[in-house]
């Protein structure tokens, strides 16, 4: 499908949209980010939400449940209506790569994630939670680091009383600096490094028959910046912090051992050939290409 019947007509001149704005990107606080409204056409965004499927009725849904995350995720795109497929692609798409490599002036190339490892579609039902976390730097089962996030919202006739904000924290997780509201066609694009703290961190306060929606994309590239990952820190995962003063906030495991073998050189080749060999799904990678 065409971009100008997915992109709202203000927005149809990308180029020049993203050389206005990537000043904006890049000083936003408290890391580069952007906030847009109405980005999509309304029209077919409404039919995106009409076929956006329950989470909890659709195949190979993930469940988390615990103290850190109660939410649901799917990343199996293979099961998604075909509309939403195809909208998924052009997300993944040259010319919207292309879009974002010059708004956020990222200097390596961008690369999509056929596997929407950890994004896809993901739902938050009453009294659900993500806390306030750094994502995975790296691709699970590929050499490249993870730089920017993508996350549209699908909520209609959202009241501030649901909650719901996406919170951005400062990197010593003090202050939240921003709040954004879950609300329909609003999309949100920041950069992901060690110090990019956001999260969904107030158990989400809606009727029991609505939910936040939203659909999540992540990008990717062959290298970054040095000074975008804590160098003492090895291990690739999600890493989930205590906002403020509170000490008990979130669930973190204790890895002090792990810590110390990532020190050395064979067990991170016994991990690199865990990730290549042994991991379930590992045979998707042969689906992945980049754009």
């Amino acid at each position: 499908m065409k971009s100008n019947k997915i992109i709202a007509k203000k927005f149809n001149n990308l180029k020049g949209f993203a050389k206005k704005n990537k000043n904006k990107y890049l000083t936003s606080k408290p890391f580069p980010h952007i906030v847009l409204d109405n980005f999509f056409d309304i029209k077919y965004l409404n039919e995106i939400l009409e076929i956006f499927p329950d989470l909890t009725m659709l195949n190979k849904t993930q469940k988390y449940s615990n103290k850190n995350e109660i939410k649901l995720a799917n990343n199996n795109i293979a099961n998604y209506p075909k509309k939403i497929k195809n909208f998924i692609n052009f997300l993944n798409s040259k010319k919207f790569l292309n879009f974002l490599q010059e708004i956020t002036s990222i200097k390596e190339n961008l690369v999509s994630d056929r596997l929407l490892s950890g994004g896809g579609l993901h739902e938050i039902k009453r009294g659900g939670v993500l806390k306030v976390h750094t994502d995975f730097n790296k691709h699970p089962f590929l050499k490249l680091d993870r730089r920017l996030n993508l996350l549209l919202y699908l909520n209609k006739k959202w009241k501030k009383s649901y909650g719901g904000n996406l919170e951005f924290w400062d990197q010593e997780m003090k202050k939240c600096q921003k709040k954004i509201q879950p609300v329909f066609n609003r999309m949100v694009i920041f950069s992901t490094t060690d110090f990019s703290n956001h999260g969904h961190p107030i158990a989400l306060n809606c009727p029991i028959n609505k939910s936040r929606k939203s659909i999540a994309i992540y990008y990717f590239s062959k290298g970054r910046p040095k000074n975008e990952i804590k160098a003492d820190y090895k291990k690739n995962t999600t890493l989930f912090k205590n906002r403020g003063n509170m000490s008990d906030d979130v669930y973190v495991k204790s890895e002090k051992i792990k810590q110390f073998l990532r020190k050395f050189k064979f067990y991170q080749n016994l991990k690199n050939f865990e990730k290549k060999f042994l991991r379930k799904g590992i045979s998707k990678k042969k689906r992945f290409k980049n754009n």
